[in-house]
């Protein structure tokens, strides 16, 4: 079976719980299934390295991970409008990646969680898509084909699926945020799938 990255760092748990949506989203895809993984997060001052294995939740990302992959969603919380430091570090380390092409044609989608819903999902979605264009990727979005795009009063984009938290940083994505992820998800497999072929 083919498989699709499902990448992200999650803090309050909304991003990790987006990402086990597109999963899902993936693997209702015939041929198809999900690789759930985390990016370890980082400090400004650094007393001791972060465990080799998260407490809990997915695995740390590995290059080989990355390399394996048909397709990668790529997920962060928004931070002033754009994405958390620890997926900017993941980012700006993947040189090696970037110079032997191994994203390069490979699909990818993008998702994020915010407190408000003006909270700058937008941009931290784009935000996200610079990087993976400069990898060579092939970028997926959410098209207004889903009918919940026009009508959902909560998360989700044409640039990617998204979470409004509020101001209780309520982790659970709504109904129509949880299927309009499940729809980037199946997009994003069939894609890669039908770019394998």
């Amino acid at each position: 079976m083919a498989e699709i990255l499902v990448l992200y760092y999650s803090r309050g748990g909304s991003v990790a719980r987006l990402a086990r949506q597109i999963a899902r989203g993936v693997e209702e895809v015939p041929g198809m299934q999900a690789r759930l993984r985390t990016v370890p997060p980082v400090a400004a001052v650094t007393q001791q390295a972060a465990p080799p294995v998260p407490e809990d939740g997915a695995p740390y990302v590995t290059s080989a991970d990355l390399a394996g992959c048909a397709g990668l969603a790529l997920g962060s919380p928004t931070r002033f409008g754009n994405m958390a430091a620890p997926v900017k570090h993941f980012l700006d380390g993947l040189g090696g990646e970037w110079a032997s092409g191994t994203l390069a044609g490979k699909p990818a989608a993008v998702f994020t969680s915010t407190a408000t819903l003006h909270g700058g999902q937008e941009s931290t979605l784009l935000s996200m898509h610079v990087p993976l264009l400069h990898h060579g990727c092939v970028i997926v979005g959410i098209p207004y084909t889903e009918p919940l795009l026009s009508s959902t009063r909560s998360g989700g984009t044409p640039y990617g699926a998204s979470h409004v938290a509020g101001a209780d940083d309520d982790p659970q994505p709504s109904e129509e945020e949880a299927v309009l992820a499940r729809a980037l998800g199946r997009r994003l497999a069939d894609i890669a799938a039908r770019l394998a072929r």
